[in-house]
């Protein structure tokens, strides 16, 4: 028997919105990239909301609240960019039948030594021994029948028991564990920001983006690669800013994307201020070369995703803040963000 460590973490930087209503679906799928109506009850998407310049306004995690599209939807995001979010949403319901609201249940993150497995269902890492549980929150040991861990399943994949909604998180590369956001889970937890800092910093490692307040309106979805990972639909119907992402998709014009970088050198830096900092290349000094999308502090390692040229990506010196800022390497993401020459 081995004894496997699962953790649980406030994510306190996320908030839920709820949207009900017979035309809750319809509603979403007129104004979302993702296709609402393709998603199901074990599935959960990725999806971003534009604005009429194709500009992103929020990214989120969907979900359907439910077995059935009827019985609503739910949606993950940044809780700095929540409440404007909801409102922007609002101006947009005219006769239709959807009520919107910024629910007060959290989300919570949990951690469990589960190998991972892939879209095709091949897992990765340390496979374990049938395990008992060792359940903690903020270093505290919590009762075991407060909460059932599923399987490892692939990304987005949900399960829905005691009336919780799990979802699998995306992962970085070689992840030894499992990490699934919760919904509904009644159980409080303290926020932790060194706990909420290391599990950004895996949502950075995974390529996963988040806009937040201070990015929203900054990137078009295929500079933050939602194209590469899900989230945009090219089939489904017009939504706001649809013409702008598709006509960059279908002319491949796509000359800026996102990259991940870290550095252990980042005195004074404060990690919160960093998302829609200007980035910059020592070595073409004068102007800025894009901007950081999501920034965390884990383990003393800064991790970010930050916007870049894909042609300087291979000799860019990059810096933080200005010429003369904190220097971070670019590592790989689980994905590639440059373009693939035809075999």
């Amino acid at each position: 028997m081995t004894t496997c460590a699962i953790t649980m973490t406030a994510l306190n930087d996320l908030a839920v919105i709820t949207l009900t209503g017979s035309d809750a679906t319809t509603f979403l799928q007129a104004q979302l990239t993702q296709d609402m109506a393709a998603l199901g009850p074990d599935k959960a998407a990725l999806a971003g909301y534009c604005t009429a310049r194709g500009r992103l306004f929020a990214s989120m995690v969907a979900v359907q609240q439910g077995d059935t599209d009827a019985d609503g939807w739910l949606l993950i995001t940044k809780a700095d960019a929540a409440l404007a979010f909801g409102q922007r949403l609002r101006m947009f319901v005219l006769r239709a039948k959807v009520d919107i609201e910024i629910s007060e249940t959290g989300v919570i993150g949990v951690r469990h030594c589960a190998p991972v497995p892939d879209a095709a269902g091949t897992t990765h890492g340390t496979a374990t021994d049938a395990h008992t549980p060792a359940i903690t929150v903020a270093g505290a040991p919590v009762s075991a029948d407060t909460l059932t861990v599923p399987d490892a399943a692939p990304a987005y994949s949900v399960v829905r028991q005691n009336g919780q909604i799990w979802i699998s998180v995306p992962q970085r590369d070689n992840a030894p564990e499992q990490r699934w956001w919760v919904l509904n889970a009644d159980t409080a937890i303290t926020p932790d920001d060194a706990a909420n800092q290391a599990w950004q910093a895996d949502d950075i490692a995974a390529g996963l983006p988040w806009i937040q307040a201070a990015t929203q309106e900054a990137f078009i979805p295929q500079t933050v690669n939602m194209d590469l990972i899900g989230g945009v639909s090219f089939t489904k119907g017009c939504y706001p800013g649809q013409e702008v992402v598709a006509r960059s998709h279908y002319r491949g014009t796509i000359k800026r994307r996102m990259a991940y970088a870290r550095t252990e050198g980042f005195d004074g830096v404060d990690v919160h201020a960093l998302p829609g900092a200007d980035t910059f290349d020592a070595n073409q000094p004068g102007r800025p070369s894009g901007r950081v999308v999501n920034a965390a502090i884990n383990s003393g390692t800064l991790h970010v995703l930050m916007e870049v040229q894909l042609a300087d990506l291979d000799t860019a010196a990059y810096r933080l803040g200005d010429e003369n800022g904190p220097a971070v390497t670019v590592v790989s993401l689980p994905y590639s963000i440059t373009p693939q020459a035809n075999s």
